[in-house]
């Protein structure tokens, strides 16, 4: 068994909160599964997106729950099953006792599943959880598009931990074109997108306009319109989406997330921080 280099992985984090210890022994899980799926052949059918890539491959500061992946090629039969059945053997050598739950429905476009485990817990040396008391199951939900919008594209990354490992991730800009989706469209406000929308700006990262365009057209408000999305729509209708925003809530989403030496910037959110670093995006992009 090697709950050693899971031990060792939670020590490099230096936690400061049972929180922080929380969201880290589930980020380090997330890593190992990430691992098992590489073994398999689900690179070559999926690709890695959302929030969960960014902070594994870029090394955003905030923790994410999920994780999020989309079909290269639509297949609205793809099945999750086998590739449960090989994190569950995965995670057993590092002392998980995973238990997997499919929840895709046959007619649904997005396929998700569930993988939890209490058993790790018990078995690590935790400075501030008690696997007893305090310490939640780890749950972690996988989506799976499997009618995605067309026009993403993918590059490969190289995982470190447990082992080395190859992963298909979307691009940058096809990320970025992703989270612009999300924050456009979701029916309620998630703070998580917008600490995301800052860590974009702030590296001037391109929008994958294609890929915006199509999501758009599929899903959401916009959902079977021919919009001509470029960069003039895209400034546009981001300036209205933070004037309309309830700050104090995105605020309270994302507070959980963050590091306790970030949360006193969570008091500087607020439509005139969001429409600065929108300005200041749009100064330096095409």
């Amino acid at each position: 068994m090697s709950t050693k280099i899971i031990q060792d992985r939670l020590d490099s984090y230096q936690c400061k909160t049972a929180l922080e210890e929380e969201q880290a022994l589930r980020e380090i899980t997330q890593e190992v599964a990430l691992a098992a799926l590489a073994r398999t052949d689900f690179f070559k059918f999926a690709a890695f997106q959302g929030g969960s890539c960014l902070r594994i491959f870029y090394g955003t500061n905030r923790f994410s729950e999920d994780f999020d992946f989309l079909l290269k090629e639509p297949d609205q039969d793809f099945n999750l099953d086998t590739y449960l059945k090989s994190l569950s053997i995965e995670l057993d050598a590092y002392g998980y006792k995973l238990e997997t739950t499919d929840r895709s429905r046959a007619e649904s476009t997005v396929k998700k599943a569930f993988i939890k485990d209490d058993s790790i817990g018990r078995i690590l040396h935790l400075n501030h959880l008690r696997a007893d008391r305090s310490m939640r199951k780890i749950r972690i939900k996988l989506e799976i598009d499997s009618n995605p919008p067309e026009g993403s594209n993918y590059e490969i990354k190289y995982l470190d931990f447990p082992f080395v490992s190859s992963v298909t991730i979307q691009d940058l800009p096809s990320l970025f074109a992703g989270k612009i989706h999300a924050l456009l469209c979701r029916e309620y406000t998630k703070g998580r997108d917008w600490y995301d929308f800052i860590w974009y700006t702030g590296r001037g990262v391109d929008i994958n306009y294609q890929f915006l365009a199509s999501a758009l057209k599929q899903q959401g408000p916009w959902q079977g319109q021919e919009l001509k999305v470029d960069k003039e729509w895209s400034i546009k209708t981001l300036h209205e989406r933070i004037c309309s925003l309830d700050w104090q809530e995105a605020k309270d989403d994302i507070r959980r997330f963050v590091r306790q030496n970030e949360l006193a910037s969570l008091e500087l959110w607020g439509k005139e921080l969001f429409l600065d670093r929108l300005d200041k995006y749009a100064s330096k992009v095409k």
